[in-house]
């Protein structure tokens, strides 16, 4: 039998919460977002184009409620920020057009731009960043970090959705990759797996600060590499190499790798 004190611990917690759906229906709105702008991603395409107006009312009547159910956490009309973001649906769609495009010209082995967007775990994590960061944007606290954190369960990719990335951006194979919150990521920037964009402290009294790097244009990371510092600044045109760990700015143009030494014993050969 349980104690009395704890039954009424549990109580005061569940008196104390607000109402906020479940992830998993968070989620789903999102996805049914994404499903509307690209149908590669979808079970069932609209027939009409009355059809993808009413999925998009559909959609902002959905957020609305989303957001009346968490009323005292927000500042602002649920009404309006439902239709502000349904406003900003088309930017979205031109941002992750430009990040197929960048995946589509920098893999070798993506076929068609439908087979990025159908099964490219990369492409889910940014286009759910995305989604994420407009929210972010608009001052609504938790969906956002609800949504990325979904696509982090899914992909294995963690973007903050504080991060600031501009266009063409492309993350390859999307496996260990974190992004923190205070990232500024330029145009044209590849990634592949087990990037670190992160900060050097973890101090809370440094939450109000820039503590993860900045990333300018046309950069490539390669995989493995660790890249620490809100004043660290790696200049355009650079290539970091697999396994580095860097702590202070580049300059652009720069080519930085790890060095590391392999000995293969064969009898009494040293190779």
């Amino acid at each position: 039998m349980l104690e009395k004190d704890f039954i009424k611990t549990i109580f005061s917690r569940h008196k104390g919460t607000i109402a906020v759906p479940p992830t998993h229906e968070i989620a789903a709105w999102a996805d049914r977002v994404l499903q509307l702008m690209f149908p590669e991603q979808a079970k069932v395409c609209v027939q009409s184009v009355a059809e993808i107006h009413l999925a998009f009312e559909e959609l902002e009547l959905d957020l609305r409620g989303i957001l009346l159910s968490m009323q005292s956490m927000i500042e602002g009309s649920p009404v309006g920020l439902a239709e502000t973001f349904i406003d900003c649906i088309p930017e979205i769609y031109r941002l992750l057009n430009t990040d197929v495009s960048a995946i589509m010209a920098g893999d070798p082995a993506a076929e068609s731009e439908y087979e990025i967007i159908r099964s490219y775990p990369g492409f889910y994590a940014i286009a759910f960043y995305r989604i994420a960061h407009e929210i972010h944007r608009l001052g609504i606290p938790l969906l956002p970090r609800i949504l990325t954190e979904h696509a982090h369960s899914r992909t294995g990719t963690d973007i903050h959705p504080a991060a600031s990335i501009d266009e063409y951006f492309y993350i390859d194979h999307a496996t260990g990759i974190v992004i923190g919150s205070t990232v500024i990521i330029g145009k044209h920037v590849k990634l592949y797996q087990g990037v670190t964009l992160g900060a050097l402290s973890v101090s809370k009294d440094m939450a109000n600060t820039k503590r993860h790097p900045t990333v300018e244009d046309n950069v490539v990371i390669y995989a493995n590499a660790t890249i620490l510092g809100g004043e660290t600044v790696v200049g355009h045109d650079s290539t970091i190499g697999g396994n580095v760990w860097l702590t202070r700015s580049l300059p652009p143009h720069s080519t930085i790798y790890h060095k590391a030494e392999v000995k293969v014993i064969n009898g009494d050969e040293t190779v």
